[in-house]
């Protein structure tokens, strides 16, 4: 099989604004993400990378249309995303783009509008202890993950999340004031395969963690379709 090509998004701003998140990622949140993702698949993917602020936040047509999944990592400039990018990759999901949507990218225009909810959540940040517990040992997200994973001191996610009722539940995080988090769910959308994975606050070192870059690289392996020619949604026009 040919190999994955998946491009890593990133929004790439608290790197340029935060120094202790500098420190923690010098070469982004982006690169620590692919970089996770190359060491796991090997010569089994095409890993490239794309940020907020590149023309067209890196996510032109062509680079879609080469793009076979796509991660996504936003926080503090959701609103900086243009609409019409989010329409772009909204038809490359439909047509069969995966797509792995990335803790605070809950609240990206693209997750909101693939799930038609709010996305919201209950959260908080102040250093509880998150384990991730595989709740679907079978499901090929979950292959060689501990259970449960444990992730030490992160941002606290909690339950109610409006999500509509994933097509298969992964991961449920604990945390330490005794909530509880729907951390790993996929969904179909179109074609498109999504899957929404929520360990990742900038604050934390958590994608230098080598069991949340294996999740990651088994989700960029089941996300991506296997029709070869993704042919986009056409548009009927009035006459």
């Amino acid at each position: 099989m040919t190999p994955i090509r998946v491009t890593v998004w990133g929004e790439n701003r608290h790197e340029k604004t935060d120094p202790p998140v500098a420190a923690r990622y010098p070469d982004g949140m982006h690169a620590a993400i692919a970089s996770g993702i190359r060491s796991h698949l090997g010569q089994g993917a095409v890993v490239r990378t794309a940020t907020l602020d590149e023309p067209e936040h890196g996510l032109t047509e062509d680079m879609l249309a080469a793009t076979d999944v796509l991660t996504w990592w936003g926080h503090i400039a959701h609103d900086d995303v243009d609409d019409a990018v989010v329409e772009r990759v909204h038809r490359h999901v439909l047509s069969g783009m995966g797509l792995l949507v990335l803790h605070s990218g809950h609240f990206s225009k693209i997750f909101i509008k693939l799930m038609g909810t709010t996305c919201s959540l209950q959260w908080r940040n102040e250093h509880d202890r998150e384990l991730v517990w595989t709740v679907d040992p079978t499901h090929p997200i979950a292959e060689g993950v501990p259970h449960p994973v444990e992730l030490g001191e992160h941002e606290m996610y909690g339950e109610f999340f409006d999500i509509p009722a994933p097509d298969e539940l992964i991961f449920i995080s604990s945390f330490t004031g005794g909530e509880v988090f729907r951390s790993g769910a996929t969904f179909r959308r179109g074609h498109g395969k999504v899957f929404y994975f929520s360990p990742g606050d900038q604050a934390y070192p958590i994608y230098h963690n080598e069991h949340v870059q294996r999740i990651l690289a088994n989700a960029v392996r089941w996300a991506r379709t296997t029709r070869p020619d993704r042919t986009l949604p056409q548009v009927r026009r009035a006459t």
